[in-house]
């Protein structure tokens, strides 16, 4: 899956912390590797700290949104 981040999601990962980032990137990754995770219309991943929403196009990972509690 090719993933593309919207312009917001992409600040996003620039303005938050080294493992905040990693998080995000974690998230993004399992949700590309993840078939079930792949699902049309809008969707969201959690992890510990930090989310993304997301929607799926074919073989495209848009990533709309991204953020972190911390």
């Amino acid at each position: 899956m090719r993933v593309e981040l919207i312009q917001r999601a992409a600040n996003v990962l620039f303005e938050v912390p080294d493992d905040v980032h990693e998080e995000i990137i974690t998230l993004i990754t399992a949700v590309a590797e993840d078939p079930t995770a792949q699902v049309p219309g809008v969707a969201a991943a959690f992890g510990d700290w930090c989310w993304l929403v997301y929607t799926t196009r074919g073989d495209v990972i848009e990533v709309l949104d991204a953020g972190c509690a911390r």
